[in-house]
């Protein structure tokens, strides 16, 4: 509130005498100070995830008894309690949760009956914790609604949502019934204050129904507005592009089942990339299973990860805990919207390796040409998407093959969106067939690099990903003419440099997807 509106309160007309005057002044200051001291104090916030290696029920074709299910859905909380009390002793503000981090997953829709609740929304301004009786019996919100409530910070979670239908509702499935995917959020007082039904769902959910609509779910926090998706929802515009473009949250929660699929999918490699590539916090908590290749959480802010966790050796959960910037936007690391296809539209295609040859990377045929000098500058083009690398090896290994790679194009495995992808990457092998396939490890250090393409959208995400699948926080950066370049020597070997760009406009194209032949991990 400027100050500028004292002096317009004094000038006004009114029927006040000089000593309410003096004190409505006096008043409005303190409220003013009061507001300043509240913006202050909260211009930063302490943000918790939890990686929770889940306790998984009996795979059965019959549901168990509602008291079967509370029983295993009590045993992961009481984990994640201990979490979110060893998170509110730190200090933490908020903690997210896993997707499935209550009760797992492999369910067909009958057996994961006995698990859901009936969520109100939000707007009934309910705490479960003080009055559990007020709605149909809830001791999976009660108890939640409790942790929060009895450690003072922000709990999100993630668990099913029932709803009943009739015969009038066209849409209603046979048993009578809509099965959400759902996340809950419990303010510092057990308040219930944001559900949110994942719209788009995997290709193995079948447990659960598509909401009708997409829902955009946001909440206000004394530490910016925050807004809330799921897992597989990342990849779509709706919800959360809107969220962060229309809606303009400063964070977005996310718990998530994350499947590993490197080069460009591993989940601390891409969250971190959307969190940069949108200017906004993202505080991700993945379920931890690494015979399902899920592990991957961290805290990201757009110039970085502020902490992550990527452990396939051992099955533990872990918590992480940093700190944030309340209005990432207004911070000094925020930079102006990048013109993506500045640079790389206005520069002369540099020198095109006469050995173009073409590559898979998750079943979308890339372009490649394979770098065989110690530095240099190359051109590798599909469609319409011409990539363009300078770079510089701390020295060329004859045992390690390197290429820059183009797709342009729709990717319709597990799901149908369409894709630009400029791509620096390590092949598996010096066999040139490797390149594509995924890669943990690296030897070859660069010097420096810059990457850059002639992308036709504005949604371009910026990952850098070393050897041993780790990232590199504030070694590189994006700069206004859409070149993502090192800032300083890289310190690890790189696996990958990549600019990982999505249209979607262009994801509705009239093509027949196909699911078959996916990979193992894809199948639940």
């Amino acid at each position: 509130m400027p100050n500028l509106m004292l002096p317009q309160l004094v000038s006004q007309r009114s029927c006040k005498t000089p000593a309410m005057l003096t004190s409505h002044l006096l008043l409005h200051a303190a409220v003013l100070g009061l507001t300043i001291l509240q913006a202050l104090a909260s211009s930063t916030f302490i943000a918790a995830v939890y990686e929770h290696a889940v306790i998984l029920p009996d795979v059965t074709d019959k549901p168990v008894s509602p008291e079967e299910a509370l029983a295993l859905m009590n045993k992961n909380m009481g984990v994640l309690e201990g979490a979110i009390k060893e998170a509110a002793q730190q200090g933490a503000h908020i903690i997210v949760t896993p997707e499935d981090g209550i009760y797992g997953w492999r369910f067909s829709r009958e057996t994961i009956y006995p698990y859901l609740e009936d969520i109100p929304d939000p707007a009934v301004n309910w705490i479960p914790c003080t009055d559990s009786t007020r709605f149909a019996p809830a001791p999976v919100q009660e108890r939640l609604s409790c942790m929060a409530r009895q450690n003072s910070i922000y709990v999100v979670a993630n668990i099913g949502d029932k709803k009943l239908c009739n015969s009038s509702d066209p849409s209603c499935p046979s048993d009578g019934r809509y099965q959400y995917n759902t996340n809950v959020v419990f303010d510092p007082e057990g308040k219930l204050v944001a559900r949110y039904h994942k719209y788009n769902l995997f290709m193995s959910e079948t447990q659960f129904d598509y909401p009708k609509e997409p829902e955009a779910v946001t909440f206000e926090t004394p530490f910016g507005k925050f807004g809330i998706f799921t897992c597989f929802d990342i990849l779509f515009h709706e919800p959360a592009v809107v969220l962060v473009s229309k809606l303009q949250v400063d964070t977005v929660l996310f718990p998530t089942a994350w499947m590993n699929v490197l080069p460009f999918l591993t989940a601390v490699e891409f969250h971190s990339a959307w969190a940069m590539g949108m200017g906004v916090n993202f505080l991700a908590a993945d379920t931890h299973c690494t015979n399902m290749s899920m592990t991957g959480s961290g805290i990201y802010a757009p110039d970085g990860a502020r902490t992550y966790y990527y452990n396939m050796k051992t099955e533990d959960g872990h918590l992480l805990i940093a700190e944030l910037d309340s209005h990432p936007r207004l911070s000094s690391a925020s930079s102006p919207d990048v013109k993506w296809n500045s640079h790389a539209s206005r520069v002369e295609r540099f020198s095109r390796n006469d050995h173009e040859f073409g590559g898979l990377i998750f079943h979308d045929k890339f372009t490649f040409t394979d770098i065989t000098k110690p530095e240099g500058n190359l051109t590798v083009c599909q469609k319409d998407l011409c990539c363009h690398l300078s770079y510089k090896m701390a020295g060329k290994r004859e045992d390690e093959v390197y290429v820059l790679g183009a797709f342009d194009g729709l990717h319709v495995v597990e799901g149908q969106y369409y894709l630009q992808i400029c791509t620096l990457l390590k092949c598996k092998s010096t066999d040139l067939n490797t390149c594509g396939q995924p890669v943990e490890t690296a030897q070859t250090k660069f010097e420096m690099f810059s990457l850059s393409g002639t992308f036709g959208t504005n949604y371009v995400f910026p990952e850098v990903l070393y050897s041993e699948v780790q990232l590199a926080p504030r070694e590189f950066e994006v700069l206004n003419d859409g070149r993502l370049v090192s800032k300083t020597r890289p310190t690890k070997p790189v696996v990958t440099v990549t600019l990982f760009g999505r249209w979607y406009e262009k994801d509705h194209l009239d093509i027949n997807p196909t699911n078959t032949n996916l990979p193992q991990y894809f199948h639940n």
